[in-house]
């Protein structure tokens, strides 16, 4: 057994093997340990505190790869044993690949907390978040995967400065080839974090309108209000004056309405105050003015403006035909008489032929 452990392979006994196996294992099953009682303690801590930090820290422990663990306690234990140059030097790179395809699922994990971190902070209520978050995320990690991988590249003593080159004309030629596509991505994100309008919100483009119902990468679905489904391309939605009847916080309403022309002054004098007060009788509303404006061809003309501190239009309507009731009730009972198109002939002279 003696001279089995100390006979040689590849420049160290067997006995210097079994060792750096031994360091392997212990490296191997030590680190794992760790990971999991650290992984377990900041989960309770996650519980208690309101940082995000242990958080991160988690999601980083938790994308660390088994791989990426096994390598490094090869390495710790080839570091007991003498090899030769060529080996040490392959033991090094595959070590350095394994630790920068590591770091790239880290930095991963970075982006992907610092992105939904921050989203929680800005817009925790809007629903089209998401996909802004998908868009950016998904091209920030398509940088980070890049540079790792020409680091990569770059570490096997390969030329990365022609494969640069190549991809710089290469990115060119498909952006100017996905330029439309482009634009709408970018309007898209446009309308997401400077939200001129939302899910849910009901708005005008040009002579069309509806409701919001999903903002995408490249299109923006409405749901008419006629019930048909309307899409625009988000270049196209952002280049147009949108009118979002959601942000409004009042509705006014003006309205006109005439009273005969044999109405006595002072009945006519009273009309502005009788018409405020029918308005200031409802609830979230507020009067703003009514004037005897125009002498009309058979009426004479009384504006009135007030505006519904609820804007939707259920709870203007119902405060509006309420009103309308009113006034009609009440010039009932002022015998004041609306007008309506009439037209008076005076015939001088006698009736012809009598």
């Amino acid at each position: 057994m003696t001279d089995f452990l100390n006979s040689q392979f590849l420049g160290n006994t067997w006995q210097d093997w079994i060792i750096a196996a031994g360091l392997v294992l212990i490296v191997f099953v030590l680190v794992q340990t760790a990971m999991r009682i650290i992984l377990k303690r900041l989960k309770a801590i996650a519980s208690r505190t309101e940082t995000d930090i242990d958080d991160l820290i988690g999601q980083l422990l938790d994308k660390t790869k088994f791989l990426f663990v096994a390598l490094l306690a090869v390495y710790v234990g080839a570091l007991y044993l003498t090899l030769p140059t060529e080996v040490s030097d392959l033991f090094s790179t595959v070590l350095v690949l394994g630790f920068l395809a590591q770091g790239a699922f880290w930095a991963n994990g970075i982006v992907n907390y610092m992105l939904g971190s921050w989203a929680k902070q800005k817009f925790e209520s809007d629903p089209t978040i998401s996909t802004a978050l998908g868009s950016i995320g998904f091209l920030i990690r398509f940088a980070v995967g890049a540079t790792f991988v020409m680091l990569a590249l770059a570490n096997l003593d390969i030329d990365i400065g022609p494969l640069i080159a190549s991809l710089g004309i290469g990115g060119v030629a498909l952006a100017l080839a996905l330029q439309g596509v482009l634009g709408d991505l970018f309007a898209s994100l446009s309308i997401i974090f400077d939200k001129p309008f939302a899910v849910g919100d009901s708005i005008q483009v040009g002579d069309l309108s509806g409701t919001v119902e999903h903002v995408g990468l490249k299109s923006t679905r409405l749901k008419s209000v006629t019930g048909e489904q309307l899409v625009f391309s988000n270049g196209d939605l952002l280049g147009s004056r949108i009118r979002n009847y959601q942000r409004r916080q009042e509705r006014r309403c003006a309205f006109t309405l005439g009273v005969t022309y044999d109405t006595p002054s002072e009945k006519l004098e009273r009309i502005p105050n009788l018409i405020q007060e029918i308005i200031e009788s409802h609830e979230n509303v507020r009067f703003d003015r009514c004037f005897f404006m125009v002498f009309g061809d058979s009426a004479l003309n009384f504006e009135s403006v007030y505006y519904s501190l609820v804007p939707d239009f259920k709870t203007y309507g119902e405060t509006h035909h309420a009103v309308n009731l009113e006034i009609f009730r009440r010039f009932a009972e002022e015998g004041i008489e609306f007008a309506y198109p009439t037209q008076t002939i005076y015939v001088e002279g006698g009736v012809p032929g009598g």
